[in-house]
């Protein structure tokens, strides 16, 4: 059974950092790319970023380069989003999603709130 389960959500203020995890289990997790997805409230999902399998190939969507920044670790199958500068738009649920070919697998969200 596949499961992704997220962590590290909360509150926090504008330039402040926070550190979402996702560890998964029930399946092969180094043969799959893994990403970080946001949806505020009102709009549509959108992806924030994805790793290659391996982790040698990172993309972020532009609103966040250089401030968040993902990796992996494949030994303790688990991806983590560090964000760093943040700012009330980045509020969002924040969900980890896997993918191989056209196999996916969403986890269930961390709410991520950023105000003063």
């Amino acid at each position: 059974q596949v499961q992704l389960v997220e962590s590290g959500g909360g509150l926090v203020q504008p330039g402040g950092s926070l550190r979402l995890s996702c560890t998964a289990s029930g399946f092969v997790f180094n043969n799959y790319a893994m990403s970080w997805y946001r949806q505020a409230p009102g709009k549509e999902r959108e992806l924030v970023a994805t790793i290659t399998s391996a982790g040698g190939i990172t993309n972020y969507v532009s609103s966040v380069k250089d401030r968040f920044t993902i990796s992996r670790d494949n030994a303790k199958n688990t991806v983590y989003l560090q964000m760093n500068s943040l700012k009330p738009e980045d509020t969002a649920v924040y969900y980890c999603h896997a993918r191989r070919g056209s196999v996916r697998s969403w986890g269930q969200g961390t709410q991520v709130t950023v105000s003063s």
